[in-house]
């Protein structure tokens, strides 16, 4: 495994570059650049008062998010879906509402909705988990602001991508890992330790519970070192990051 390289020189178990600029959007209240590799998300997170009208009059709030790739996000210019955002982007944002409403207390939220929007610049793989990572710094942002109530906001979250390729264990794929990947996993974790999501499928092969426990091992590593890369950044806030129980 030590003398393991993958394409772009990392070993099985190395993260790509991870980092976060803050305030990249100064009209939102919360905003930030993620960068992972060669991917590059913006990610804003914009109160508003009022909530879904199934939720009128109960006290709580809402967290929901929409994610989009730009025109020359890939190498390849891709369409802007006018109307409705076509099945990936869809399912990819309701993938990052539920993992961020996991860590939002919405009864201390009162009746105000959180939108998290999520717009890949540059994809070079992983371009979901980024979109989660870098969603929970604007999160934090918009509470330290103080448009949130800092206690509706709980320890951090993180999202890493894990897989097989050659049959090796690997995490953070990059697109061309990603492209000839045997098995694609996106896990997302709270701060504590514990699972919030687990995406898997055999892309082209079928796997077993000591490869999965690899994989699994692989994400919980990374998961900690963004989560570190997070609560660096945060320190640059104002006022503190949030600072609730970890879940």
């Amino acid at each position: 495994m030590a003398s393991f390289r993958r394409h772009d020189g990392r070993r099985a178990n190395e993260l790509r570059p991870v980092s976060f600029t803050l305030d990249y959007v100064p009209t939102a209240e919360g905003s930030c650049l993620v960068q992972m590799g060669g991917t590059r998300v913006i990610c804003t997170a914009c109160v508003l008062q009022g909530v879904p009208e199934w939720l009128e009059g109960a006290g709580r709030g809402w967290v929901t998010a929409e994610y989009g790739m730009l025109p020359a996000s890939t190498a390849k210019r891709k369409r802007r879906p006018w109307g409705r955002p076509d099945g990936r982007s869809a399912e990819i944002q309701r993938l990052i509402g539920r993992v961020l409403r996991a860590v939002v207390a919405m009864d201390a939220l009162g009746e105000r909705t959180i939108y998290l929007d999520c717009d890949v610049l540059t994809a070079d793989g992983g371009t979901r988990t980024a979109a989660i990572n870098g969603a929970y710094v604007a999160l934090a942002q918009a509470a330290a602001s103080g448009a949130l109530p800092r206690r509706a906001i709980a320890r951090p979250v993180a999202a890493v991508s894990v897989g097989l390729v050659a049959g090796r264990a690997v995490l953070d794929l990059d697109y061309a890992e990603d492209s000839a990947a045997q098995v694609d996993l996106n896990v997302a974790m709270t701060a504590g330790g514990k699972y919030l999501e687990i995406q898997g499928t055999g892309e082209a092969a079928a796997f077993d519970d000591a490869q999965l426990q690899a994989m699994l091992r692989l994400a919980r590593s990374g998961i900690r070192r963004i989560i570190t890369a997070q609560r660096r950044v945060m320190r640059e806030l104002k006022t503190s990051a949030p600072q609730g129980k970890p879940q």
